[in-house]
């Protein structure tokens, strides 16, 4: 674990969030967030797990025949979700607040996961990984969303000097790709650069246990 990205600087961050974080993020990452879903390559009756659903900015994403579960640490963006499931009319969408390095699933149980702007912003990015692997069935899908630190010298250097800063709002701004990928024995199929500047990449792994 990140001792420095503690979960009280996750939930107080998303606390905080919470009332402005449709209005902020929306159209920022929203190119990312469409091509991430695309990249599940969604069958009918698919089921996918959601890690850090947030709000449910990505809900109108997905077929309304997907089985979707969606889980967050923070009740208060969950709460916005549950209402834009109510307001959509999605039946087959559950959402759970839970923690995503002990999640309460059993092995195998889902087709695919997904994971949006969200690794960087839990203590534990190894655990969760993990986690996703272990509930997704051999050959599913995995996908993942994120900043990570560039491999630009100067530009991570930059991202160095701002974590302490980025740490305090809940995310981290300098987590390693290749390493974390390595640490949890997922191998890429797919890393493009997607949202403004580039400054986010979206992986698309196959778990292979």
């Amino acid at each position: 674990m990140d001792a420095a990205l503690e979960k009280r600087h996750v939930e107080r961050a998303y606390e905080f969030y919470a009332p402005v974080y449709d209005l902020v993020f929306d159209w920022i990452f929203a190119p990312g967030r469409s091509a991430a879903i695309s990249q599940l390559r969604l069958q009918p009756e698919d089921s996918v797990l959601e890690i850090g659903i947030g709000t449910g900015l990505n809900l109108p994403l997905y077929p309304a025949t997907v089985r979707l579960t969606g889980i967050d640490l923070s009740s208060e963006m969950l709460d916005k979700a549950i209402e834009r499931v109510q307001e959509m009319g999605m039946p087959n969408v559950t959402l759970k607040v839970m923690d995503a390095t002990s999640m309460d699933f059993g092995d195998n149980e889902f087709d695919k996961a997904v994971a949006t702007y969200t690794i960087s912003a839990v203590p534990d990015p190894v655990g969760v990984l993990r986690e996703m692997r272990r509930v997704v069935k051999p050959g599913g899908t995995l996908v993942i969303l994120n900043h990570f630190r560039s491999e630009r010298r100067l530009t991570g250097r930059f991202e160095d000097m701002v974590a302490p800063l980025c740490t305090r709002l809940g995310w981290k701004s300098n987590l390693k790709m290749a390493p974390l990928l390595k640490k949890v024995g997922l191998v890429p199929e797919l890393v493009v650069k997607v949202n403004m500047f580039n400054g986010w990449r979206l992986i698309r792994c196959v778990n292979r246990k």
